[in-house]
């Protein structure tokens, strides 16, 4: 078995340590902040609590595998609720539209306010179906880096195959695959936001990706009680179990190589040597800053490699409840071309931004104090352009997020209501997190091919080197970083024990 080194306790690197370890490596898990879990922080202030990061989880069963790879069974671990509604969606003209948790229940939903729309949501619901399986068995649970990952098409060209390869609609976006089923502007827009789990815009990424509404809806959304930050403390302690060293405060600054193959990594001027290494880092910086030369050349070559959207998250205490929010709540901007064009193609924040709410008092009253409210507030924003001073821009854009919530969603008198206010923008989550540009979900999905494809969970570039993480295949999103952990240890595995599986049956 492999002395393995892993870069980084976010999702993907705990997902990673378990694996491995549960299969018999001896695995170091350096983690250069003093909280193990990446994003998936905590902040507690005056009985407040708040998760800062990731806050909607799917696809429970990523999660079951990790454990089930230790033999454990996940509920002796952590106590999962299911939500219904998923949603409750607010727009400017007053209306208000819920995604329940049964599809049946969604439909009716829609059809209360466009009759039109119901029909319109069957056939999406159909196709972004028909995705989700194909990207179940082709896309999923391996190492992809392009389409020649997914299957071969020389030795499986079958009548299937082409059907599914027909089947992902490469010459379509996200959003000109909603706008062939549903004609009503509200249920579009809510259906569109599915692809901002990723961080991109619905107008430039590939239809594909439809299949996370039926990964949603088919599966449901999941609360840890103890907020999502349940996850990695879970985690942390099935890898003590199975006896990962941890280390924190281990900031990692090299990578070292010798005929490109990663020997050892460098953190806080101790050299450990490793017989094959795990980045949880951003794979971008990985491959620039922790390697660099002709590697970070031969990475850097080839198609644009552009971070996703950053954001503003503001983490409000309220000494009085909303009761007409959900847990989970999207407070919708008046024109989603406006906003995606804002932050996508032109760079700068949303004039009128969509917000997303989370009020998870609605299932764990305790995250406030009697009475109160804990909203995290989310607004999505350009990751970091030159010349932009967040210093200076956030109080106005703080302003218009609050008149947002305001004028859309019945919380006229939210900045009455704050107790205790803290406040991350995208600046804070470059500095705090080590990402690409303020980046929260790493490489943007944009291209109706290419869109979908991440950097591969094993590197072409360096032997020994496994990716994992929001900005390494299969992307971003609680489930997808979890799958990208399982998927880094599972090709390091098959490696390591000199045989071609990648993907465990």
């Amino acid at each position: 078995m492999s002395d393995v080194g892993i870069i980084g306790a976010g999702l993907g690197g705990l997902a990673a340590a378990c694996t491995l370890a549960a299969r018999g490596h001896k695995v170091t898990l350096l983690e250069r902040n003093d909280w193990l879990g990446g994003k998936a922080a905590l902040h507690e202030d005056r009985g407040f609590r708040f998760d800062m990061g990731p806050t909607i989880l799917t696809m429970p069963r990523v999660l079951e595998r990790v454990f089930a790879e230790a033999g454990r069974d996940m509920a002796d671990y952590l106590d999962l609720r299911r939500l219904d509604p998923q949603w409750r969606c607010f727009y400017d003209d007053g209306t208000v539209l819920d995604l329940r948790d049964d599809m049946a229940a969604s439909r009716a939903e829609i059809a209360k306010l466009a009759p039109d729309a119901a029909e319109g949501f069957d056939r999406f619901m159909a196709v972004a179906s028909r995705l989700s399986d194909v990207s179940d068995r082709f896309f999923f649970w391996k190492s992809v880096e392009d389409l020649r990952d997914t299957m071969d098409l020389k030795q499986n060209m079958t009548l299937d195959t082409l059907r599914d390869v027909m089947a992902l609609r490469m010459h379509r976006t996200v959003a000109g695959q909603i706008k062939r089923d549903i004609s009503d502007k509200r249920v579009a827009q809510m259906l569109e936001h599915f692809i901002q789990y990723v961080g991109s815009s619905p107008l430039a990424s590939p239809a594909v990706l439809c299949g996370i509404a039926q990964m949603q809806l088919g599966e449901g959304v999941w609360y840890p009680m103890g907020g999502t930050r349940a996850v990695p403390l879970a985690l942390t302690r099935l890898a003590e179990e199975l006896g990962v060293d941890i280390r924190t405060g281990a900031d990692v600054t090299a990578i070292e190589t010798e005929g490109r193959r990663a020997t050892a990594v460098v953190a806080g001027g101790e050299r450990m040597a490793f017989d094959r290494v795990v980045s949880n880092m951003d794979s971008v910086r990985t491959y620039r800053d922790l390697i660099g030369g002709d590697v970070w050349r031969d990475f850097a070559r080839g198609r644009k490699r552009e971070p996703a959207c950053s954001g503003v998250v503001l983490y409000l205490g309220l000494d009085r409840a909303y009761d007409h929010l959900a847990h989970h709540n999207f407070v919708f901007s008046r024109d989603p071309e406006e906003e995606f064009g804002a932050i996508y193609d032109e760079g700068r924040p949303a004039p009128d931004p969509t917000a997303y709410v989370a009020a998870p008092a609605r299932t764990e009253p305790d995250v406030a104090p009697e009475g109160g409210e804990a909203l995290y507030v989310l607004v999505h924003t350009p990751y970091l352009h030159p010349g932009q001073d967040w210093s200076k821009m956030l109080p106005d854009y703080r302003r218009t997020i609050l008149d947002k919530l305001g004028r859309s969603a019945g919380m006229e008198d939210i900045e009455s209501r704050i107790v205790t206010e803290r406040v991350l923008t995208p600046q804070d989550i470059h500095d705090r997190y080590n990402v690409l540009d303020g980046a929260i979900y790493g490489l943007a999905s944009h291209g109706k091919v290419l869109g979908a494809f991440k950097p591969g969970n094993r590197s072409r570039q360096v032997r020994g080197l496994y990716l994992a993480g929001g900005s390494a295949h299969p992307g971003p999103g609680m489930p997808m970083a979890l799958m990208s952990g399982w998927i880094a240890a599972d090709s390091l595995d098959g490696d390591a024990r000199g045989n071609a599986r990648v993907a465990a049956e």
